[in-house]
């Protein structure tokens, strides 16, 4: 259940509701859902909070548990201005809960059907607010993916943004079932619905429908059914009378169909705060607090909404300004907790001059100086022994950070696929086309190239994402293929970046995973490894074939060079058999003898191989002269072409015959030639 559902009004308590939840004190409901329910709560200082519960049916889900957890990790990620901070949580009790700051007022939609569109300096305010919060989302390592009006509550001083990661990780509101885009219909980018790619870019996207919305209370992209809006979005222009002249650059960029075309979410809110600032000049003073900057007083004093204030929650209001700076420096607050690896605020003194104790955040001035906020609008009250504490990020705050994880053997998670974004910076996006145009030629000499594949960065996990699928009834060795060109591609992209710039590369680690037909991934990755490891099966140096790189070969090649090699090939490593056959007294090798040869393009290798009709190549005389015959005819090709084809890679072979005994191949022998 999300906050964004709830109306933001206090409803009666209902019989079986907690009274106590942690240390909160619940005087009555929110809302709720299929996932859980939304309580309004009281710290012991009388601070507003909303505590969201999940239902114990799904407490008992170990996967629910995990994107529960996983939520509260996020939402402890993400702090910043516009946005509900995170105060406590308890993924791991009896029944899961969290906590955050409580944010009076409509969501977006519900406020446009009671009030109608945004004008002047509000929908200015409105369009500065929503841009920073997506800016500290992005600056997280997070991507919302269902920006929406239903996600953006109006709050008495200004647009707060809901549920980033959480729809998507928890209340399913994102989580694609069969047959389901995931997201919104008319909150989806173009470049989701094409390719299910969902980062930064397509969250200011619906960022830039969410403003035209705002502005003129019409859908940019119309209504009717979910196909017909999709096709508007990827193909038609959006519908923006209405928008002021100033904001419609701004919007259009947004709204652009091309993802690299559109401004980030950062270079957004400069924008629209310029605009705001240019109607309304705001004296930053002392008394604002630590936690508030210009921006925000322009928003909260650009501002212009119905008070939505709910006197079910029996104490005294503050007025608006109050509230606000109130609000900014609660968010200070809990971002200081957070960067500390804390969710919740622990008990028990700092013990450093002119710091403040654990458990009275906000009763001294956080900065040193004097504060006009009362200590009780800040004060967060201290948690049970439960205390939930968040991972901290490692690269957290550094610049440019380095790889860390070497020599780190942990598996990959689904979940780093989840929350891996798409590539942000020139270094990202070079390593990016590296991978994908290296995996784009590999797959194209098997006529595979309708696998297109997807990269993605996880940060924090300091890992490049190789997915690709769903591809409906694809045979498993394609798949297998997909497997170890993802595998190669990121490997080789990542060893050369470590290589090159080790201090402030911080990815090493790669995954590969394969998306179902729900538009989610398998539950394990099916491939992944670290560039240190070496980006070939290598033994004390030697290069060896194997029965991956053997069934790659044996896929039918598309390249007309390697159809003419691997022709011209066979016929010499029979012609050079036949020559040594007089000193070796074996039979000569006919047509009849099948002698085949393919190529491998993830490794780089000519696979030669038959499966001895004739049982020819049974003594190990007879598969010791093969394996010369081969090294020596195998070599002498590759090594022509590689002189006269600038394109030509292959400098590897490998040899199998048939083994009657284990009824599989045999590998006689591989190397490398030396051109």
């Amino acid at each position: 259940m999300s906050l964004a559902r709830s109306g933001g009004r206090v409803q009666p308590a209902r019989p079986g509701d907690p009274r106590r939840v942690g240390t909160y004190r619940i005087i009555g409901r929110l809302g709720s859902g299929g996932m859980g329910t939304v309580h309004a709560g009281l710290d012991p200082a009388g601070l507003r909070v909303a505590v969201k519960v999940v239902h114990p049916a799904h407490a008992e889900d170990p996967e629910f548990r995990a994107r529960f957890r996983r939520e509260v990790q996020l939402s402890a990620r993400v702090q910043g201005p516009c946005l509900i901070p995170l105060l406590a949580a308890d993924p791991d009790a009896p029944t899961p809960w969290l906590a955050t700051a409580y944010a009076p007022g409509l969501t977006l939609d519900r406020h446009l059907a009671v009030h109608g569109p945004l004008s002047g300096g509000t929908l200015y305010a409105f369009a500065t607010g929503t841009a920073r919060a997506l800016a500290a989302i992005h600056a997280a390592g997070v991507v919302h993916r269902d920006v929406k009006p239903q996600n953006v509550i109006l709050t008495p001083c200004g647009p707060r943004v809901l549920d980033f990661g959480i729809a998507h990780a928890a209340d399913g509101t994102s989580v694609t079932r069969t047959g389901v885009m995931t997201g919104t219909p008319g909150w989806i980018s173009p470049e989701h619905y094409r390719t299910g790619t969902a980062g930064p870019e397509g969250d200011l996207f619906a960022w830039g429908a969410l403003v035209a919305y705002a502005a003129t209370g019409r859908l940019p992209f119309g209504t009717g059914a979910p196909d017909v809006v999709a096709y508007r979005v990827m193909s038609g222009d959006p519908g923006l009378d209405g928008l002021p002249e100033e904001l419609r650059g701004t919007v259009v960029t947004a709204l652009a169909k091309n993802p690299a075309e559109r401004m980030t979410a950062d270079a957004a809110a400069q924008e629209c705060a310029r605009l705001l600032g240019a109607q309304a000049t705001v004296v930053l003073t002392a008394d604002a607090g630590p936690g508030a900057t210009r921006a925000d007083l322009l928003v909260c004093d650009g501002w212009s909404v119905p008070d939505a204030e709910d006197h079910a929650w029996r104490t005294p209001a503050a007025s608006t300004r109050k509230r606000a700076l109130m609000a900014a420096v609660a968010a200070a607050a809990a971002g200081a907790a957070v960067a500390g690896g804390i969710v919740a605020f622990d008990t028990g003194d700092r013990g450093a001059a002119g710091t403040t104790p654990r458990g009275a955040v906000g009763s001294t001035p956080l900065h040193g100086g004097r504060s006009s906020v009362p200590a009780e609008a800040v004060t967060a009250s201290p948690v049970d022994a439960r205390t939930v504490r968040v991972p901290t990020d490692p690269l957290a705050g550094v610049p440019d950070p380095a790889y860390t994880r070497s020599g780190d053997e942990t598996q990959p998670q689904p979940d780093e696929w989840r929350t891996s974004t798409t590539a942000a910076g020139p270094r990202e996006r070079e390593a990016e086309r590296s991978i994908r145009d290296r995996m784009a030629a590999m797959l194209a000499t098997k006529d595979m190239d309708f696998m297109k594949p997807t990269v993605t960065f996880n940060l924090r996990a300091q890992t490049v994402i190789v997915t690709g699928g769903p591809v409906p009834q694809l045979p498993d060795h394609y798949r297998e293929v997909f497997r170890r060109a993802g595998e190669m591609a990121a490997c080789t992209a990542l060893a050369h970046r470590l290589g090159s710039a080790p201090a402030t590369w911080p990815y090493g680690r790669f995954s590969v995973y394969w998306k179902t037909s729900d538009g989610d991934v398998d539950a394990a990755a099916i491939g992944y490894g670290t560039a240190a490891d070496g980006c070939f099966t290598e033994i004390a140096g030697q290069w060896r074939g194997d029965e991956s790189g053997m069934a790659t070969a044996e896929i039918p090649s598309s390249d007309k060079a390697e159809i003419r090699v691997a022709d011209a090939t066979a016929k010499a490593v029979a012609a050079t058999w036949n020559t040594d056959a007089a000193e070796t007294n074996e039979t000569p090798i006919g047509a009849a003898d099948g002698i085949t040869l393919g190529f491998d393009p993830v490794e780089n290798a000519a696979y030669v191989w038959t499966d001895d009709p004739n049982n020819r190549f049974a003594s190990r005389a007879s598969q010791s002269n093969l394996k010369h015959a081969v090294e020596e005819a195998v070599c002498r090709k590759l090594t022509a072409e590689f002189h006269s084809n600038r394109s030509w890679n292959y400098t590897r072979w490998a040899v199998a015959v048939y083994n009657p005994y284990t009824h599989g191949r045999q590998f006689l022998g591989s190397g490398t030639c030396t051109p």
